[in-house]
């Protein structure tokens, strides 16, 4: 993976340091007051493309990094420094906007039901119901772009939370997680099928060649996971936002395949979907019993972050949602266009026939 295209002053300094190794103080020093300016000026981070893209290259150096930076950067104090700053926000802003309402007791029980209590289906608007009934070849490919980067390294951002958790619970988290990766079959990974589901649609399935196309609030949701995962203090909110997600997988992707399938698509590009409506009817039992209730129970000082962490899960899935349904009402793109307009903002296109309602 290159690194992406700046979206602005912050994430400009950014990769002007990742191309350059290591710099000079008085270069990180620079990061640091923008960084600081910016997070001044700013009321919502989420929707923030110079923000996210910053906090999305600073999380991929964690994974399978960049191909032109050094690897010796992923532990630079300087970068470490900037992306707290940012995390700090991030949190304070998530914590605001996602009260959690339900205050089970701290028990296997208590807290399964109170997460299936959070995940059930909502009368709303519904982006899978849309899909298996409405949406068109290019609004599916959409879907496919915006999940690209979260699907195509499914499972990784909550494996962090394995050598932080111990007995049962650390039990139910690789049993989850060794499905997700194909149970030593590289070809069942669950990655694997939607790269295959990509390429059934004429899509890139290389990881990262649509980061330049993807809005902020998509970005937001995987550098919640990052942010989640790479911080043992919030071991219970990546846990719990596993078990969101395990939660609301099954019927949706129900509805995914069967939109796919109106559409033409074969059983090989449907894959992915209909392999998660069967794993993860019997995800969600193990994520919120012997994960997040197991973890409770032991540790109920977790309790709080349990349930912060699936009600952010919810949220943030809640917000790209309407972002998606919002764009495709109004006939428009749900992406941003390769090219930038002034300060990194981006210019949407309109897509002609593609109404939502």
């Amino acid at each position: 993976m290159h690194l992406p295209t700046p979206r602005g002053a912050v994430s400009t300094a950014l990769i002007d340091i990742l191309q350059h190794g290591d710099e000079p103080a008085e270069r990180f020093g620079a990061l640091r007051d923008l960084v600081e300016a910016k997070l001044v000026l700013i009321d919502d981070l989420l929707t923030d493309d110079d923000v996210q893209i910053t906090l999305f290259t600073l999380y991929e150096l964690h994974y399978l990094g960049f191909d032109d930076v050094d690897d010796a950067l992923e532990w630079h104090p300087e970068l470490l420094r900037v992306r707290a700053m940012i995390e700090l926000r991030l949190e304070e802003q998530l914590r605001a906007a996602v009260p959690v309402t339900e205050h089970p007791l701290p028990t296997v029980d208590g807290v399964a039901g109170a997460l299936f209590r959070m995940t059930a289906p909502g009368a709303g608007p519904s982006l899978s119901r849309y899909v298996a009934k409405k949406a068109t070849a290019e609004q599916v490919a959409e879907l496919l772009m915006h999940r690209s980067l979260m699907q195509l390294k499914e499972a990784d951002p909550h494996t962090w939370a394995i050598p932080r958790l111990h007995g049962v619970p650390k039990s139910a988290l690789v049993e989850v997680q060794a499905d997700e990766y194909g149970n030593g079959r590289p070809a069942l990974m669950h990655s694997a099928l939607f790269a295959r589901t990509m390429r059934g649609l004429g899509l890139d399935d290389s990881y990262g060649c649509y980061v330049d196309r993807l809005p902020a609030v998509t970005l937001a949701g995987l550098n919640t996971m990052s942010m989640f995962g790479l911080h043992r203090r919030l071991r219970g909110a990546i846990v719990g936002n596993l078990a969101a997600i395990e939660m609301t997988s099954s019927i949706p992707n129900r509805l995914y395949g069967d939109g796919f399938r109106r559409l033409g698509h074969d059983a090989e590009t449907t894959l992915y979907f209909d392999e998660h409506v069967e794993a993860d009817a019997v995800h969600e039992q193990i994520a919120g019993r012997d994960l997040c209730g197991a973890l409770a129970e032991a540790s109920p000082e977790l309790l709080g972050d349990i349930l912060f962490g699936a009600a952010s899960c919810l949220y943030l899935d809640d917000l790209v949602a309407d972002h998606l349904l919002g764009a495709w009402s109004r006939g428009e793109s749900s992406l941003r266009e390769e090219r930038e307009a002034g300060a990194g903002e981006a210019v949407r296109t309109r897509v002609p026939g593609n109404f939502y309602g």
